[in-house]
């Protein structure tokens, strides 16, 4: 048991590292800036094709 310690408390640091690097890229590269645009991109969306305004 004591060996397999010594593998995953490792792996469990490079895990935690590695999804605070992603968290500290996402918020510093401005992926955070403006969310609610694009959710609102949703509803104005125009789906209509050129079939349908004949």
């Amino acid at each position: 048991m004591l060996d397999s310690m010594f593998l995953l408390i490792p792996l469990s640091m490079l895990f935690v590292l590695g999804v605070a690097v992603a968290l500290w890229w996402a918020i510093f590269s401005g992926q955070f800036e403006d969310s609610n645009k694009e959710g609102e991109a949703i509803l104005q969306d125009d789906d209509s094709t050129s079939d349908d305004k004949q």
